[in-house]
């Protein structure tokens, strides 16, 4: 192992001018399916003292698993499944060589201290990458490794950066490396320093070990950026809680914002409000199906036709709903309840025989998928997207309700239905429409909740008590209300959550709500109007 790491530390020397006899690979790759585990690493420090960068995709292959002897000539090959065998590949060039059975070929194990060495022969040779993200990469294994045999090729790597994230990543590797190493103690302070500046949890866990270690001046250094990096990570907790509480406010937002116009115009308690997000989570479903079978080229758009597709489909259901059954019920709350929760376990059913009982695939575009980092924070594409998405349907909603014919009748038979109907406004038309609409903006919510929740029979029935409880928190009717409550209690669970678990956040959640309720029957913003008031 000692011999090995001195043939790697020449590498990280010869990065910079490559060895004269990097040229022929050909025989340090055979060498690495020669047997033993001591002739693999020796093939492998070989590899890595001509400091090219062809024999990168070797390594890999070689730590993938995917590098092979094969049998009848002991060639070493790159061999990966192919029906009943294996399709070849030359390790250096990539060229494709044929096909094989399983049995042509043996796998070339490797066992832990190979992996050690690996990483780190992988580490040299990509910090000296043309690319930048690859060096970056590179850093930041070193860093996780902390290998002391990796300070050489940082240092010649940091002389020639002129990137300043790989600049400042190789940075943070070296002072890993120092720190934990045997460093004179003015680099360990230095080294401190530098972690300080980084300040996450990584650095957090390096500068605890520190100061249980090594001498009172490094100890002391590392105490106060202990300190220093525990509030900054106080700090970016709390916002990140933040967030998720913004996340989940968004959610329960488009889950409740078509409740709050059906409760709030025709004062229905619809249990079946789930099951019309869960109509809209399967239109999605199914319209990726078509695009997977017919266009997955344009796969990435498949959710954008999904929108206006299961808008329609659950406004659908609803207008039948409403047509069938609830304006039969009209000024008997029990009994639409009891109707309307039938309803739902017979919408349930009917899913459940269609499609079954399991979770269906839901996939994310493209441009819904990953995260990315600002400051402390993470933040996911998709998560990101629905925060948008919920905000417009909410602007949207609005100007359709005070810049419309259509708004105008349903605030008009919100706030006096008698009025309403003596001056000419057909309000069981309004009342079928407006139950539509509700109906439909759920099952656009219902497409946003199939790409962060599994899209099943029950998928509405999470979301139906925390709907109703948004709606009446904010207000009856009343949109302002339904935003502040769906932020407010999305808020108030995940800053519960890290304390009091889940589970008793929201029942603390539903305790305040009762109390509040009892102080304020109406909710935040109460709907005014004669009708209302009487």
């Amino acid at each position: 192992m000692h011999r090995a790491f001195c043939w790697l530390l020449a590498a990280f020397l010869a990065l910079a001018a490559p060895s004269a006899f990097a040229a022929d690979l050909a025989p340090l790759v055979r060498g690495l399916g020669a047997g033993s585990y001591a002739e693999t690493e020796k093939a492998l420090a070989g590899l890595a003292e001509t400091g090219d960068p062809a024999v990168v995709p070797v390594i890999e292959a070689l730590q993938a698993g995917d590098l092979h002897v094969r049998k009848v000539d002991g060639a070493v090959v790159v061999a990966k499944r192919a029906g009943n065998g294996y399709a070849l590949t030359d390790p250096v060039t990539g060229a494709a060589i044929g096909e094989a059975d399983r049995n042509a070929v043996e796998k070339i194990r490797i066992n832990n201290a190979l992996r050690r060495t690996i990483s780190a022969t992988l580490g040299a040779l990509t910090l000296m990458s043309p690319d930048a993200n690859t060096r970056r990469q590179a850093a930041e294994a070193v860093f996780k490794s902390r290998d002391a045999n990796a300070l050489d090729a940082l240092n010649t790597a940091l002389a020639k950066e002129s990137d300043e994230r790989v600049r400042r990543a190789m940075t943070q590797a070296r002072a890993s490396v120092l720190l934990t190493g045997d460093a004179p103690d003015a680099d360990k302070i230095a080294a401190v320093a530098v972690l300080q500046e980084r300040g996450d949890q990584d650095a957090l866990a390096l500068l605890n070990g520190a100061a249980n270690t090594g001498s009172d001046a490094v100890k002391d250094a590392a105490t106060k950026a202990i300190a220093s990096v525990e509030q900054r990570l106080a700090l970016w907790g709390a916002a990140q809680n933040l967030w998720y509480g913004l996340s989940l406010g968004s959610v329960l937002l488009l889950a409740a914002i078509g409740l709050a116009v059906t409760f709030g115009v025709m004062g229905v308690i619809n249990m079946a409000h789930g099951e019309m997000v869960m109509i809209g989570a399967y239109a999605t479903f199914l319209v990726q199906e078509a695009f997977r079978q017919w266009a997955p080229g344009l796969f990435d758009f498949s959710i954008l036709v999904a929108l206006p597709v299961a808008f329609l489909v659950s406004g659908a259901v609803g207008v039948a709903i409403e047509r069938s059954v609830i304006r039969w019920l009209y000024g008997r709350p029990l009994e639409t309840l009891l109707a309307t929760w039938g309803l739902s376990l017979a919408l349930q059913q009917a899913v459940r025989s269609i499609f079954g009982p399991t979770n269906r695939e839901v996939g994310a575009p493209s441009w819904m998928s990953g995260a990315f980092e600002l400051g402390g924070l993470t933040i996911t594409y998709g998560r990101l997207w629905i925060v948008v998405f919920a905000f417009l349907v909410f602007g949207a909603l609005l100007v359709a309700l005070r810049k419309t014919w259509f708004g105008l009748s349903i605030r008009a038979v919100t706030q006096n239905r008698s009025m309403a109907n003596a001056m000419g406004i057909r309000t069981a038309r309004v009342d079928a429409l407006t139950f539509g609409l509700g109906s439909g903006i759920a099952g656009l919510a219902g497409v946003a909740l199939s790409q962060i929740d599994n899209v099943s029979p029950n998928l509405g029935q999470g979301y139906i008590i925390d709907s109703f409880m948004v709606v009446v928190f904010g207000g009856v009717g009343n949109l302002w209300g339904t935003l502040v409550g769906a932020l407010a209690l999305g808020g108030v669970n995940k800053f519960l959550e890290p304390y009091a678990g889940a589970v008793l956040g929201k029942i603390l959640v539903l305790i305040f709500i009762i109390l509040f309720i009892q102080r304020r029957p109406r909710g935040l913003f109460a709907l005014k109007g004669r009708a209302v008031e009487a």
